[in-house]
Formats: structure tokens, sequence, C-alpha cells
């Protein structure tokens, strides 16, 4: 089964689209890979590197509400996935980007407002890690000397969509 987590990369602002995550000139592209290295190119936020190091060792993006707004494309999990990133954690998803991160197996998970402020209390700390486990709905922050563990719903089709690996193992499985 994949590992969910990793270093986390905060995006502390609301509304980050998908032209933001993967911008559109490169959706010509013909794989997966030949995206990773325009992971968040247009994205413009104060003190904010897309080629930094904090950007390439994420595993984790937490982020705030309605992140993956705009176009319905495909193409936004999949720069996460091929950069290494299996979940994003937000206080609310656009529905598409949402069902996309789990037909791919990555975690796309919500908590309410003030779990996501708790989660950004550990961004100014160096090396903050979350880890998730999909199976008991939990993640558990880390950095800075605290640790903290929080639940999480996600509903079971789309818990066995991330636990399968994605929609196409879900179906060689089931069908």
């Amino acid at each position: 089964m994949k590992a969910f987590g990793g270093s986390v990369l905060f995006l502390d602002r609301s509304d980050i689209n998908t032209d933001e995550i993967i911008p559109a000139k490169y959706l010509t592209e013909i794989t997966k890979e030949d995206l990773q290295p325009y992971i968040l190119e247009d994205l413009k936020l104060p003190g904010f590197d897309p080629k930094g190091e904090k950007t390439k060792a994420a595993r984790v993006v937490v982020s705030r509400a309605n992140f993956g707004c705009g176009s319905s494309r495909e193409h936004a999990p999949w720069v996460f996935e091929v950069n290494g990133i299996t979940a994003v954690i937000a206080e609310s998803f656009a529905r598409i980007f949402r069902q996309n991160m789990f037909n791919c197996g990555m975690a796309a998970i919500e908590l309410p407002k003030e779990k996501i402020d708790a989660l950004f209390a550990y961004a100014g700390t160096a090396e903050t890690a979350i880890s998730l486990d999909v199976e008991t709905q939990t993640l558990t922050v880390r950095g800075a000397g605290k640790e903290e563990t929080i639940s999480f719903d996600i509903s079971p089709f789309d818990k066995a969509l991330v636990l399968a690996g994605g929609w196409v193992d879900y179906a060689d499985q089931k069908y």
C-alpha cells in the first residue's frame, strides 16, 4: 500500500486554481512526467518559490478553502502525483479536483477551518511532517517538538479508491 505523508508545503491562501497548480500552456505535454518541472509555476504567494527546496521536498500540501477551483482537468492532480505529493489537506476542494485526486489514488482531506488553522500553526517549523493513515482516517502532524493527531472523514467509496491506488486499480480489483 502507498505511504501517505512526509514533508509539508503550506500554501496559505484560498481559491488556488488549477492554472496556478499547472499552467494551461503545459497541457499539451505527452506524459505526466513531462509536467513535473512546472508544478505551481504560476502561484504567487509572498516568499513562495515553486522551484525551491520546500516545494521539491513536499509530500503533503496544506491549504485553505476551495482548493483546485477552475478547470476540471486532471493534470492538476497529475502534477502533484509525479512530484511525489500524496495528499492535499484543505478546508474544501473544488468538486472535480477532489474527485480527480481520489481517482488517481491520492488523498484529498477536508478539515474544518479550526483544524486547518491548527495545522498552519506548524508552518514556521522547519521540519514539519504529516503522516496519514487512510485506513483509520487519522493524520499525525509533527514539528517543533510537538505531535498532534487529527481525525478526518472520507466516504467509503473514496477511501476504497485511495487504498486501491486509484480508479483503474480499483476497477481491476472489483470487475
